[in-house]
């Protein structure tokens, strides 16, 4: 009989942190720190690279808007210092119309694609207006770079869009100091303004720098323009 309750007793002992919620609780408490540990032990390398991929938006356990917004800002800020493309972070948005980046009367086109530059081509087309003068998202799309200093391009935008199946960049450079109206992980709607027009960078005059990239690639953004434009 003694035998018989001991061996309960050790069987009870080995099944009840099985059911004790404290210890449950800990213990899963204690493997959500150790994966977030070995998620921020990763070493991240900025880069400065154009970048137009999309792929997959990742999965949030937040579940109220704060909260949400909160890890998503998390999770485009790890992806942008990692080199990452923004579509690992977040969703990027179907573009269903194009607008030019500038009102009608405002600019005057200067500097084409493939003009030349000392080592380099133009990868964009120049919109050459007054400092001040206000400057728009060509399309739907979410903000991968928005930074007052970038190379040669000065104050620059960066906004992510997918146009007919497509992952199109599309750079805005040479902004006024201070007139970003718009940061990383930020979405806008097409025709919104994003900033000023100014002669930061490496620019002669005042002027918007505007780029398209297609799949990471650079093209002449005027045939592209005159093509979408609605």
């Amino acid at each position: 009989m003694g035998a018989t309750l001991a061996v309960g007793a050790m069987i009870t002992g080995a099944a009840l942190p099985a059911f004790n919620p404290e210890i449950t609780s800990v213990a899963a408490a204690s493997a959500e720190v150790t994966a977030a540990a070995s998620d921020f032990a990763q070493s991240y390398t900025s880069t400065d690279e154009i970048r137009a991929e999309i792929a997959p938006r990742g999965n949030f356990a937040a579940t109220t808007p704060e909260e949400i917004k909160e890890t998503r800002s998390r999770a485009v800020a790890a992806a942008i210092a990692a080199g990452m493309p923004l579509g690992s972070a977040m969703e990027i948005p179907v573009a269903d119309r194009v607008v030019m980046p500038m009102a009608d009367g405002t600019y005057t086109f200067t500097d084409g694609f493939g003009a030349s530059r000392p080592g380099r081509s133009h990868l964009g087309q120049d919109f050459a207006a007054g400092v001040g003068t206000p400057i728009n998202a060509a399309m739907t799309g979410c903000v991968s770079r928005s930074t007052e200093s970038y190379q040669g391009y000065g104050v620059t935008i960066q906004i992510e869009s997918i146009v007919d199946g497509q992952a199109v960049s599309t750079v805005y450079s040479h902004l006024n100091y201070g007139t970003r109206a718009v940061e990383v992980g930020d979405c806008v709607e097409a025709g919104q303004y994003i900033g000023d027009v100014g002669s930061t960078g490496y620019v002669f005059g005042s002027c918007l720098h505007f780029e398209v990239h297609i799949n990471t690639v650079a093209v002449d953004p005027m045939p592209w323009l005159e093509k979408n434009v609605s």
